[in-house]
């Protein structure tokens, strides 16, 4: 079997982790938040919770929509050229 497909089976390959992120952007929100939190109501904070729940979840799927999208797209540009080197 080809081992790409192997590593991908045994859930190997992460590309959600090779992304860069800016650390200094993570700490500003995480000191954003932190002060968030000490100003706000037991109740306010468990609508807030939801809130980042929410805003999770839809990063997930849009995550995922990107992460479709670009392997079909990539398929598409293999098989264009695939095609093409027979003309």
């Amino acid at each position: 079997m080809n081992s790409i497909l192997e590593e991908q089976w045994y859930g190997n390959i992460t590309p959600h982790e090779s992304i860069p992120v800016d650390k200094h952007l993570l700490s500003l929100m995480g000191r954003n938040r932190g002060k968030l939190d000490e100003t706000l109501t037991e109740q306010q904070k468990e609508l807030l919770s939801k809130y980042d729940e929410s805003v999770y979840e839809m990063h997930s799927l849009a995550e995922l929509e990107a992460f479709s999208y670009g392997i079909r797209l990539g398929v598409r540009l293999m098989t264009a050229a695939f095609v093409n080197i027979n003309k």
